[in-house]
């Protein structure tokens, strides 16, 4: 399945973040793609934000990862743009997060081949004027039943205006 939405401003890629929250699964993977200032981390700060991390959100481009509580588990943020081969995360002790983590939010996902956990959800975004073009992929059932729970969501709220067509994949 996919869902393609056009948002004519920068600010509604944090009404779609507070949407990808409240449809979220128990344990979700999302992997964010996009150009640099595409969004990718806005969007990850404002799902974040819409499952309660108070404080500084920060970005991890240096730290690699950064780690939240949510409800149900630890949210897990990874930004991969400064990773110079994907075998640098075998030092992250990434099999450990992946049993604390309930949410894995990956920005530059690519870079990450073959080590990190398969996404439930494929976000690509990009500069579109003023605003984005979003394409949610799911990539298998987990992902389907995550985009039936965002159209959901999407239909009743502040995005229900907001140029949208789903897809089956």
């Amino acid at each position: 399945m996919t869902i393609r939405l056009v948002l004519a401003e920068a600010l509604m890629t944090d009404v779609l973040g507070a949407a990808l929250a409240h449809s979220r699964p128990e344990r979700g993977v999302i992997h964010l793609v996009g150009d640099l200032g595409a969004g990718k981390s806005t969007l990850a700060r404002a799902l974040l934000r819409a499952l309660g991390v108070l404080g500084t959100i920060r970005s991890p481009t240096y730290t690699l990862v950064e780690r939240y509580a949510v409800p149900g588990g630890e949210a897990a943020h990874l930004d991969l743009y400064r990773l110079a081969d994907a075998s640098e995360l075998d030092f992250l002790a990434l099999d450990e997060l992946e049993s604390a983590a309930s949410l894995w939010l990956v920005e530059w996902p690519e870079r990450g081949d073959g080590h990190l956990p398969p996404a439930d959800l494929i976000v690509r975004l990009a500069v579109c004027g003023s605003g984005r073009d979003v394409q949610l992929d799911a990539t298998g059932s987990a992902g389907a039943a995550w985009l039936d729970r965002l159209s959901d969501c999407l239909r009743a709220g502040p995005l229900a205006a907001v140029s949208a067509t789903a897809e089956p994949s």
